[in-house]
């Protein structure tokens, strides 16, 4: 069996797709539904069984493993990168994340891991996932502090040669609806222009970047399970790895592909960055990613563009949005 935690969210949903489009739904869910919209995502998916989080966290303490495991796939977590409960993030992030893991490898069970490119705080000290560095490395938020715990964590027990955990960069795509706030830029432009024929992105506050200038690794959801997908395959590949493009671009570029993908003429306005978050805001993220194609990962990524079209087109523009088997 695999086990997806947060199955019922964006990435983990995903994922649960791409298990299923390669034949498997021997799958076991844990989330939270509670009363949001999460449960929509699972509606065409093929799986096992669902469980809540807190009778799952149960099960893990008693030691046992009752669903003879083959993987767990922990996507489970606070996506939050404004929350700021940093109580919530260490029980909920850390401390979770340290169980599973435990699990696991008592149990020789794979363990993948969500990580996030929030670890690279500002960007001062670069974006490579190599691990003699992450210990330098200072998030801007108690979300991305909550992931980098778990990382060190991990290389300081001489773990990480037995675990994957992924550092996700600027991901979009289908089975984000329910994100709100946190939804991708693309998700939210798609409704923005088709109401008003124009969209909205954030002034620059620094001189070297223009206003909309401001620069992501923007990657597709599609791309990112693939990549899930290829370590279960490749059991003896283990370590911190980014998941990204490797090409970062500017917020005009990413409108522009939502723009020409609704075949609607490019009307950008800039609007003032709420004060909150100006001194947390990342002007530049780019995923080093030779470590991954050095360990035999050689698939292409698609294009902000193609990515675009596809998710608008194909997702977007439909009544049903989300994700098929």
């Amino acid at each position: 069996m695999y086990i997806v935690t947060g199955g019922a969210g964006f990435i983990g949903s995903a994922m649960v797709w791409k298990l299923n489009q390669m034949g498997i739904d021997d799958i076991l869910i844990v989330d939270n539904l509670a009363s949001t919209e999460k449960w929509k995502n699972l509606v065409n998916l093929r799986y096992e069984d669902y469980v809540h989080r807190n009778q799952f966290y149960k099960l893990m303490l008693e030691g046992d493993d009752p669903f003879e495991t083959d993987a767990v796939i922990h996507m489970g977590a606070c996506s939050s990168t404004t929350e700021l409960d940093a109580d919530f993030l260490m029980e909920n992030n850390y401390r979770y994340t340290q169980m599973l893991c435990r699990f696991c490898l008592n149990h020789d069970v794979r363990f993948i891991n969500a990580s996030s490119a929030a670890t690279y705080g500002d960007g001062r000290f670069g974006f490579d996932d190599n691990h003699d560095g992450i210990d330098q490395l200072q998030p801007m938020n108690m979300y991305g502090y909550s992931k980098q715990l778990f990382d060190l964590w991990a290389k300081r027990g001489g773990v990480l040669d037995k675990l994957v955990s992924l550092k996700f960069f600027n991901v979009f795509g289908p089975n984000e609806y329910h994100k709100d706030d946190m939804r991708s830029v693309i998700c939210k432009a798609h409704s923005q222009i088709g109401e008003t024929g124009e969209m909205k992105l954030f002034k620059s506050y620094k001189p070297e970047y223009p206003h909309g200038g401001q620069k992501r690794d923007f990657v597709y959801i599609k791309d990112c399970v693939d990549v899930m997908w290829w370590f279960l395959q490749n059991p003896d590949k283990n370590g911190i790895f980014n998941i990204g493009t490797g090409q970062a671009r500017e917020w005009n570029e990413l409108a522009n592909s939502v723009f020409a993908a609704m075949n609607v003429k490019p009307n950008l306005s800039y609007i003032e960055m709420p004060e909150s978050i100006r001194d947390k805001y990342q002007y530049f993220t780019q995923a080093n990613m030779s470590k991954l194609v050095a360990a035999g990962y050689d698939k292409p990524f698609t294009s902000l563009e193609d990515a675009a079209k596809d998710y608008v087109q194909n997702y977007l523009a439909q009544e049903d949005p989300y994700l098929k088997s």
